[in-house]
């Protein structure tokens, strides 16, 4: 009998092929009303981790990442903002030299109605070949927290948004 490996994107065990991770979610929603979860900072905090993004979400504009007071975790540049279809954005993870040291990565938000939900699909891409999987295994987590948060009001504990509470009430 031979063991079996698991795979886990928050482990870092799953592929990520050609530096490109997608992930693909749909969620009873409006395509305004996802758009506004992905660039309204509290609302994207409840999801996130904890995480506040900030912007004046146009086309050349920069956006910071943070957990206010706690950390600071990407910042980068608005390449293509078409509300409430389409968001590119450069993503400088910034949590740590491990991931500093990487450089800048590419997420692409796609938001496409479908029926009387959205398909969101999040690809996350110009991946290095020895990427740390702190880069792209937060995803899961993120995205399940946002449809929770649209379809039920509700937020989820996953183990990322536990991790900043902890930290948080520590401080």
């Amino acid at each position: 009998m031979t063991a079996s490996n698991e795979v886990s994107w928050a482990e870092g065990t799953a592929p990520v092929a050609g530096g490109t991770a997608v992930f693909e979610i749909y969620i009873k929603t409006t395509p305004e009303r996802l758009w506004e979860a992905i660039t309204d900072p509290k609302m994207r905090a409840t999801y996130s981790f904890g995480v506040e993004t900030h912007s004046d979400w146009t086309e050349g504009s920069s956006y910071e990442a943070s957990v206010p007071g706690v950390v600071d975790i990407a910042a980068g540049e608005n390449l293509e903002v078409d509300p409430p279809r389409r968001l590119v954005q450069t993503f400088t993870a910034l949590w740590s030299d491990d991931v500093k040291s990487l450089g800048a990565t590419r997420v692409t938000w796609d938001i496409e109605q479908a029926g009387d939900s959205c398909r969101l699909t999040v690809v996350h891409d110009q991946l290095p070949d020895d990427a740390n999987a702190e880069l792209y295994g937060g995803w899961p987590m993120i995205l399940s927290g946002l449809k929770t948060l649209l379809e039920t009001g509700e937020t989820i504990d996953t183990p990322g948004s536990l991790r900043y509470l902890q930290t948080e009430s520590v401080a």
